[in-house]
């Protein structure tokens, strides 16, 4: 059976975001093995506090894949970093489950980044989350996971940008590839982003905010149809 790499966003990691809310259970009652990978700055993964550390996050990814090629599965930030690595290796793949991720593979919001840095911040030197708005205290409380560490996190928010994908880049991926994302997300719709790949198509998660979607049983359905392990 074709293995699955499994990768979290920001502020989770391989055991909070797949193993926690079960879906690991299922893909491997489903005879699937899986490939567990924490992102730099998360879970096991080395947790450097540098900004300039998180300028490729898809090595993390390349280095636990085989060489064979595998499916995979990412949300958020894990989504964007596969997507990369799709781009620029796209032997990789064979189908790709991208949740999470929409409007924000075209578009780059800096001054929504640099709200959520400062939230970041506010938080790391003591001071009250209270008026941050709900979106920026999610963010913050994400960080303060057990297990995470608010200073590489905080360095993961300020990497250096990368320069944006584009439908040409996204046309070379030729993998299967299904995006997920909720209609109540901030990255919503990812309708555009399915169609600039040879063979995407999107699902929308009713009800579904960007933080419930991993554990959305939408989301387990959609991703478990998709790779046949149902």
């Amino acid at each position: 059976m074709t293995p699955v790499a499994l990768v979290h966003g920001w502020g989770g990691s391989f055991s909070a975001t797949w193993q926690r809310n079960g879906f690991t259970a299922l893909l491997e009652d489903a005879g699937l093995p899986v490939i567990g990978i924490d992102l730099l700055g998360h879970g096991d993964a080395p947790k450097p506090s540098e900004p300039e550390a998180y300028s490729d996050l898809t090595t993390r990814i390349s280095e636990a894949l085989p060489d064979e090629p595998v499916d995979a599965i990412g949300f958020s930030l894990g989504a964007m970093t596969l997507l990369r690595l799709a781009v620029a290796e796209p032997s990789r793949f064979n189908r790709l489950v991208l949740a999470g991720i929409g409007s924000n593979i075209f578009e780059r919001d800096d001054a929504a980044t640099a709200t959520l840095v400062h939230g970041l911040e506010l938080v790391g030197a003591g001071g009250d989350p209270a008026a941050l708005d709900n979106t920026v205290r999610l963010f913050t409380q994400y960080a303060q996971q057990p297990g995470n560490d608010l200073d590489a996190l905080t360095a993961v928010m300020k990497r250096p940008p990368s320069p944006l994908l584009t439908p040409a880049d996204l046309a070379t991926v030729n993998s299967q590839v299904l995006v997920v994302v909720g209609d109540q997300d901030f990255v919503y719709p990812g309708d555009e982003l399915a169609a600039s790949f040879p063979n995407g198509r999107c699902v929308t998660l009713k009800g579904v905010d960007h933080f419930a979607t991993p554990d959305a049983f939408g989301f387990f359905d959609a991703a478990l149809e998709f790779l046949d392990a149902i």
